[in-house]
């Protein structure tokens, strides 16, 4: 689909009344996202956990609740560290099968709710909620979250096992370990509602625990011939595409390093010398990824650069 198609088609749902989204943005150099079908099969375990939970909270909190999915996104573990508030309750939980972590992170404002309702209080949020909690108080919330993962594993039946237990609590985002920074991580985002209080929590898992199962499910998925043939056309449409899209190549020199004095004392007509050795073959550069090496040349009456090496044939 062309940029004119797409503005087309997005015309048309707005004059139809059809809900728009804003586009978000896509970082190449960074492929973290979901597959639609994998999406959507995560999407609705996490809402029958979220129905479930909301049930568990109601009957143990003695007071109207609710839980309810915002999104499910790919990140790395950095990413979502750094998108926690600081103080957080990180309730660490351990994956039996997977002998991996996961994470349950609670504002510290509820957990305090939370502890106030399960002692029989009227669910007041006092002025120390952002301090850590007691021997007691972590028990209580222990308890409930224990409770909780169970649902979990029956929201993930169709998808993989899930026998998960509470480990630790940790108050600081920064120095929790559950995953190396660069790992990517499996985020659900709820809104959760006790009497009038609502805050935002979340579930962390590896991705490649709940991932894994539906790949390896994808290889058993028989597809009608045309499926399979809309598919090959689909696939055979987005190269072509991606084929056509406009890159700005350039030849580099070998840089040189020079002070902020000595750029700003230069003139036309001063001498800057250069660290490129003549004949020594120039950079092709893409994006300022070395792509080639090439000697300069002439092609007619324009300049011009025949390709000596090929980076990409060396990797």
């Amino acid at each position: 689909m062309t940029v004119q198609d797409a503005a087309t088609t997005t015309s048309a749902r707005r004059a139809g009344g059809a809900p728009t989204r804003t586009p978000e943005l896509y970082d190449f150099r960074r492929p973290m996202t979901l597959a639609r079908e994998h999406g959507r099969a995560l999407e609705m375990a996490f809402e029958t956990y979220a129905r479930q939970a909301s049930t568990l909270l109601t009957s143990r909190l003695r007071v109207v609740a609710q839980a309810t999915l915002v999104s499910v996104q790919l990140h790395s573990y950095d990413e979502y560290v750094r998108s926690l508030p600081a103080p957080t309750a990180m309730i660490l939980c351990t994956l039996e099968q997977a002998r991996a972590t996961a994470v349950v992170q609670l504002p510290t404002d509820t957990t305090m709710l939370w502890v106030d309702y399960l002692l029989g209080g009227p669910g007041i949020v006092l002025a120390d909620s952002e301090r850590e909690l007691t021997d007691i108080e972590w028990r209580l919330v222990r308890d409930l979250v224990q409770v909780s993962l169970g649902d979990l594993a029956y929201a993930f039946t169709s998808i993989c096992p899930l026998d998960a237990s509470v480990r630790s609590v940790q108050y600081s985002p920064q120095f929790v370990q559950a995953a190396a920074a660069s790992d990517p991580v499996l985020v659900a985002t709820f809104e959760l509602l006790a009497g009038e209080h609502t805050s935002t929590a979340t579930l962390m898992f590896p991705a490649d625990v709940l991932l894994a199962p539906l790949r390896d499910g994808d290889a058993t998925v028989r597809r009608s011939v045309d499926e399979v043939r809309e598919h090959e056309a689909a696939v055979g449409r987005l190269a072509a595409q991606v084929n056509e899209v406009p890159v700005g190549v350039s030849v580099r020199l070998a840089p040189v390093t020079v002070t902020p004095a000595r750029l700003a004392d230069l003139a036309v007509g001063d001498l800057l010398p250069l660290d490129h050795r003549v004949g020594t073959p120039m950079d092709v550069v893409v994006d300022d990824v070395v792509m080639a090496r090439a000697a300069l040349g002439s092609n007619g009456s324009r300049l011009a650069c025949l390709v000596v090496t090929s980076e990409e044939s060396t990797r």
